[in-house]
């Protein structure tokens, strides 16, 4: 079979569909671009706002278009939460957030059955980690690892917990295994991911955490480069940051959950932090790990949030200078306790100040490329450009050498200037 996949949403469901390849590739089967030809057309879905959901029907009904004799698969968080729409909207499989080996399995067999199937469980009884396949096909020099799934946290704009359940960790030992696997093939990064990584193995029970999962897998891999990916901030504390310190191919690039710079704001989306504990996680990163880049999420016009309270979360993040920042119009989701609460702002209103923190972020993002001139980075170069070979410094700023195909390698450079959002540089 030829088949695509589409994926939206976050860094885990590119894992997973990545997982998915290597799942089909392994069978025997040839994975195309959504644009091409396919037999079957697999689409993992995000639910995290209600426009993740229309892009997630627009993505399947655009794949009946392109495809109208293929097989339709939809699997992720929207059709974990709403399998009847999906069902409805003609897909002929309709997976959820689970079981990705049941999910290939099903896809086959429907294929040369002729047949339809649903695959929903409930996410809320999940209580082990699905074991995937780290790493991503067609050479690629960075790969995912998924170490954790599921969330605790119930933010009251958030409908993630209940499309993926409850907290479940990949024991250490086998993501030790499977870093190793990716080194061996060739990887020059991994990148460490999950639904909510700061809470990883609290349902192990056996003392593991995230710190020390990190030095098992830095030890493994000494000569890959690793990655964090979003980070709540209360996981960083000294503690947590003097371990990690001692990890030297740790890349110095932190992101954390912010979401608001209010701590009004914070309560009401049932946050678990205030301003003072962000800051505190910021002083100390930036403490251990001079000079690193520091991103975050924020999202604007949530409801009750005034004027006033929008300026202290744009005061608080020009405090916080970030590197570079994810900013959202907040996105009422049904089924999640903020869609109904009193004082929702208008879609105007909330783009307007989007625009306005976008804009303050630029200049953030551009005075700490300019703090980066003079100094010399470690760059994973990933592809070329008619100007040269363009990668990701260990901070994550996009960087671009003169120097033709660099693909695959990792090299020190030496950054002269920045131009376009992109630091400028030369082999060091």
């Amino acid at each position: 079979m030829k088949i695509s996949i589409t994926t939206l949403g976050c860094k885990v469901n590119q894992f997973e569909s990545q997982a998915l390849e290597t799942l089909f590739a392994q069978r025997g089967h040839e994975i195309v671009s959504p644009d091409e030809s396919a037999d079957v057309c697999i689409i993992n879905s995000c639910a995290v706002t209600a426009e993740s959901g229309r892009k997630s029907r627009q993505a399947a009904r655009q794949a009946m278009s392109r495809n109208p004799s293929a097989l339709i698969a939809v699997c992720g968080c929207w059709s974990q939460i709403s399998p009847e729409e999906a069902k409805e909207l003609g897909a002929h499989i309709v997976s959820g957030s689970g079981d990705r080996r049941k999910f290939a399995d099903e896809v086959e067999a429907a294929y040369e059955e002729k047949r339809t199937a649903l695959l929903t469980d409930d996410a809320m009884k999940r209580r082990i980690f699905e074991p995937l396949p780290a790493g991503r096909l067609h050479g690629r020099t960075r790969a995912m690892l998924k170490v954790q799934d599921g969330c605790v946290n119930f933010c009251s704009y958030c409908i993630i917990p209940y499309a993926r359940g409850p907290i479940r960790s990949l024991p250490i030992a086998e993501a030790v295994s499977e870093a190793r696997r990716v080194a061996d093939a060739g990887i020059k990064e991994i990148v460490i991911t999950g639904i909510e990584i700061a809470s990883y193995g609290r349902d192990l029970k056996d003392g593991s955490d995230l710190p020390k999962l990190v030095s098992a897998i830095a030890e493994a891999v000494p000569n890959t480069r690793l990655r964090l990916g979003s980070l709540e901030p209360r996981v960083i504390t000294r503690e947590f940051c003097e371990l990690l310190a001692k990890i030297p191919m740790l890349c110095g690039h932190f992101h954390l959950s912010l979401q608001s710079g209010c701590d009004e704001t914070l309560k009401r989306m049932n946050r678990k932090y205030d301003t003072a504990r962000f800051y505190e996680s910021v002083e100390l990163l930036r403490e251990f790990f001079p000079g690193c880049g520091l991103t975050a999420d924020l999202i604007t016009g949530f409801p009750g949030e005034d004027e006033e309270e929008f300026g202290r979360t744009m005061a608080f993040i020009e405090k916080c200078a970030f590197s570079s920042m994810h900013i959202f119009p907040y996105s009422i989701r049904p089924g999640t306790v903020a869609a109904s609460m009193p004082l929702q702002n208008n879609k105007a209103l909330k783009k307007e100040r989007a625009n306005r923190a976008i804009a303050l972020a630029a200049r953030m993002g551009e005075e700490y490329r300019e703090s980066c001139i003079g100094k010399t980075f470690s760059v994973l170069f990933e592809s070329k450009s008619a100007e040269g070979s363009v990668g990701h410094a260990e901070n994550y700023c996009e960087v671009l050498v003169d120097t033709p195909d660099l693909s695959g390698s990792v090299h020190t450079v030496l950054i002269t200037g920045q131009k376009n959002g992109i630091l400028l540089g030369k082999l060091h």
